[in-house]
């Protein structure tokens, strides 16, 4: 017999307003009536996730620090859009973060950990500061938003979460030491939270976009024939891109996946040695 260890009435604070709010507000989407905080969501992958989320007939709290740029998304998304202002590394910014979105939408069914930041630099250059700003925001705020919906989830008996990490967690890169030193431990601390929640019906995932066309990753346009050599798909990825891999883990239709990697990337991981020799006819064979 499976044991139910949730507390007596825990439920009752978070979902008062459900039927009234999300509910009230739904359509017909693969996301109807679902309740989703974005994190980093005024800009790139995580607006583009949010504008998938409100397609889907999602309700969805925006979370930024940029707070001005956040508001006029969550304006243009209509009803169903907040937004509150959000430091990742502070925990109390994240309680006031919770106590919005059930405020207004009436209870948290999905968290997506997208806010992140990036600092170049070499092993011996890179400022120890510079490289706990990375770990504070791209690891310590994974690991809060996590810790602070796990209540709320676990009252429901359900829940997802989405960690956006990178697919420098899945190999290296130089001048990278930080970005990549944090991306490996989303992806071990997403294993860890799915690990734990699993039997409180808590599903957690790790979304790894490579290159993607955004703010942080600006496109040179003028060399576009290096896409179809580094990406067999033959374009860099699109903000859409990732935003859709991220619904289908908030929905039902990827039910008994958790403590999973999933890779965006237009298979470019996947062929490191054909960007290497690209253009030389002979790259095959071997040297003398």
């Amino acid at each position: 017999m499976t044991r139910d260890r949730r507390k007596p009435g825990a439920g009752a604070r978070f979902s008062r307003k459900r039927d009234d709010e999300a509910s009230r507000l739904a359509g017909g989407g693969v996301l109807a009536s679902r309740v989703v905080i974005v994190t980093g969501a005024a800009q790139g992958i995580g607006a583009a996730t949010s504008r998938k989320l409100i397609g889907e007939d999602a309700c969805v709290l925006l979370a930024d620090v940029q707070v001005e740029p956040g508001r006029a998304l969550a304006k243009e998304l209509g009803p169903r859009a907040a937004f509150c202002p959000l430091d990742v590394r502070d925990e109390h910014a994240w309680t006031e973060v919770v106590d919005v979105a059930i405020d207004s939408f009436g209870t948290i069914d999905g968290l997506v950990n997208n806010a992140g930041v990036l600092r170049l630099g070499d092993l011996e250059t890179l400022e120890t500061r510079d490289f706990m700003d990375v770990l504070e925001v791209n690891v310590l705020g994974t690991f809060l938003g996590i810790r602070s919906v796990a209540e709320v989830m676990k009252s429901r008996g359900r829940g997802v979460v989405v960690n956006i990490s990178s697919t420098a967690a899945m190999t290296g890169a130089n001048r990278t030491i930080a970005y990549t030193s944090s991306k490996w431990a989303v992806r071990g601390l997403t294993k860890a939270a799915a690990a734990e929640l699993g039997a409180d019906g808590i599903r957690v995932n790790s979304v790894h976009p490579g290159p993607t066309e955004t703010a942080m990753n600006p496109v040179d346009r003028d060399r576009p024939d290096d896409w179809s050599v580094e990406y067999p798909l033959g374009r860099i990825g699109q903000p859409e891109d990732v935003a859709n891999m991220v619904a289908f883990l908030l929905s039902d239709e990827s039910a008994y996946c958790t403590g999973a990697e999933f890779v965006v990337d237009g298979g470019r991981s996947n062929c490191t040695l054909v960007r290497r020799f690209a253009g030389d006819p002979d790259w095959m064979t071997p040297p003398r």
